[in-house]
């Protein structure tokens, strides 16, 4: 395994490192100021628009997609370090390179399952940055951590498909620019194959019987930036049979293959929070004097800070192993590392960041400082793509399997 930055990772670093120095950090405030005087809080501030244009300018464009038809054509490893960087302003930088969930995790559908016309219709706008789309599968009534109680139903009638279900947490669906649900449900719920009953289907957000019922808040945030996350109710929402991606019955097959990448995307720029959070760890500590003592001469903060320092450190080795694993052998032969990033990432960011606010006191559960914003996502970050639970289910029956 050799994780040394190849020249073309190195030369976009470098660029992408410049570009959040130089238009990222300081549109941060900005846009916290434009979305005061927006006239619906779901709106996009103005500035966000102009770091995007700034991007494609520069060729910070699509880089998660591996395909070179559609996207950058970046492995697994090349993709990591980049989208660490992103991390350090996760609600913003990825939006502004066209690399934000769960856009990405569609655009990778339809680049890999879609039709030659639902690429046309659908991805090519998602690529250009014109609309925004949305993934539906979790449901607020069955264990969406078991893709198999999916409720919704997928039912033919004729030439269409007829959709009934309540899905919510549906991330982009408040976004104005929102034109597309991915929706995931049963078209043969009575099949002996219970991963083979679920489809998943296309269905413009303007669909009658689309109903966007309210915003869901995530540790009290609306998460503004990502478009949101809503609860939607698909009452005989009727869409042409066309709009089926895949075939019938591969709905779970083409969500775990969304999920993989999804996963480590995740993990890479969780990364980047947690280099955030020791960042503004290290700057707080400098600055402040509690009892007439710098917090830098903390034995406490220097153990949180050491320990911080060390835990990103191993992540970052397991990430890039996971990486190159996937670029090398595949998703389906780094399943096991794939769920050892989810666990260990998400929890140790969340602990890191937890350290930061403590020493920022006050501060650090404030708008003043981003860190609560992160650690909220961080956290919620142990329930998305699977709860910590079911990966250790899995991992470990992988593991006992070895001895049996």
């Amino acid at each position: 395994m050799d994780f040394a930055f190849d020249a073309r990772t190195e030369e976009l670093r470098t660029r992408l490192l410049a570009f959040m120095a130089e238009h990222v950090h300081p549109a941060e405030a900005v846009a916290e100021e434009q979305r005061a005087a927006l006239a619906s809080p779901w709106d996009t501030p103005p500035v966000v628009g102009e770091l995007k244009a700034e991007a494609r300018r520069q060729g910070l464009w699509n880089l998660f997609l591996p395909d070179e038809e559609y996207g950058a054509g970046l492995t697994n490893l090349q993709y990591a370090p980049l989208a660490e960087i992103t991390g350090h302003s996760p609600q913003l930088a990825p939006t502004a390179l066209n690399c934000a969930a769960p856009d990405t995790g569609n655009m990778e559908v339809l680049a890999q399952f879609g039709s030659e016309a639902q690429r046309k219709q659908w991805l090519e706008p998602l690529l250009a940055g014109e609309i925004r789309s949305a993934f539906a599968m979790t449901e607020p009534e069955v264990a969406s951590s078991d893709a198999t109680n999916i409720e919704t139903r997928i039912e033919r009638d004729g030439d269409d498909y007829v959709i009934s279900g309540r899905k919510w947490y549906i991330s982009g669906a408040m976004n104005p620019d929102c034109a597309i649900f991915i929706v995931m449900g049963k078209t043969d719920p009575d099949g002996t194959d219970v991963r083979r009953q679920q489809s998943m289907v296309l269905v413009p957000r303007d669909t009658p019987g689309v109903e966007i019922r309210r915003a869901m808040r995530v540790y009290g945030y609306e998460d503004h930036y990502h478009g949101g996350h809503a609860e939607v109710v698909f009452d005989r929402v009727r869409v042409p049979a066309a709009n089926l991606i895949g075939e019938e019955g591969g709905g779970f097959a083409i969500a775990q293959a969304r999920l993989g990448p999804g996963r480590i995307h995740h993990c890479m720029r969780l990364i980047g929070m947690a280099e955030r959070g020791i960042e503004l760890m290290c700057r707080r500590a400098l600055g402040r004097t509690a009892f007439g003592t710098p917090l830098a001469r903390q034995g406490q903060v220097h153990e949180w800070i050491a320990d911080a320092r060390v835990a990103v450190e191993q992540l970052r080795l397991l990430v890039l192993k996971t990486a190159w694993l996937m670029d090398t052998v595949g998703n389906r032969e780094a399943h096991t590392e794939i769920q050892a990033i989810k666990i260990a990432t998400p929890r140790t960011v969340v602990d890191i960041l937890d350290r930061a606010v403590q020493l920022h006191g006050a501060g650090g559960v404030s708008q003043d400082f981003p860190l609560a914003e992160l650690w909220a996502a961080a956290r919620t970050l142990r329930l998305a793509d699977g709860p910590d639970e079911v990966h250790q289910r899995s991992l470990a029956r992988r593991e006992l399997k070895k001895y049996a």
